[in-house]
């Protein structure tokens, strides 16, 4: 049974970053594109980056643009684990954070392309 487990949210200041977390368990983790989405409050779940699964030493990550350039997404394969360091945290950043995994080499940006979603954690940027 997949398993994903989000840590490192919490509450930042405006400006400041986070590193969020996803460990995986129950899947062999290299087969997996990887992905966070996060839905804030009277809100749709948004896709925010994706990251693809190794091919060698090899992976491809893809933003939304509110994020791009403040954002990056990495994976570390032999600790079953993607990471999202976020960086210039806005207001707007504020949401529930949710990992993905969908077996496959492809990442998309929508969210019934997932088969397996975390509980996320809760990112507050206070202004």
């Amino acid at each position: 049974q997949v398993q994903l487990v989000e840590s490192g949210g919490g509450l930042v200041q405006a400006g400041g970053s986070l590193r969020l977390s996803c460990a995986a368990s129950g899947l062999t983790f290299n087969n997996y594109a990887m992905a966070w989405f996060r839905q804030a409050p009277g809100k749709e779940r948004e896709f925010v980056a994706a990251i693809s699964r190794n091919s060698g030493s090899t992976n491809y990550a893809y933003y939304t643009d509110s994020v791009r350039g403040r954002c990056t997404i990495s994976r570390d394969n032999a600790k079953n684990t993607v990471y999202l360091r976020m960086g210039r945290l806005k207001a707007e950043d504020t949401a529930v954070y949710y990992c993905a995994a969908r077996i496959g080499t492809y990442y998309y940006s929508a969210a019934d392309r997932y088969e397996n979603w975390g509980q996320g954690t809760q990112v507050t940027v206070s202004s």
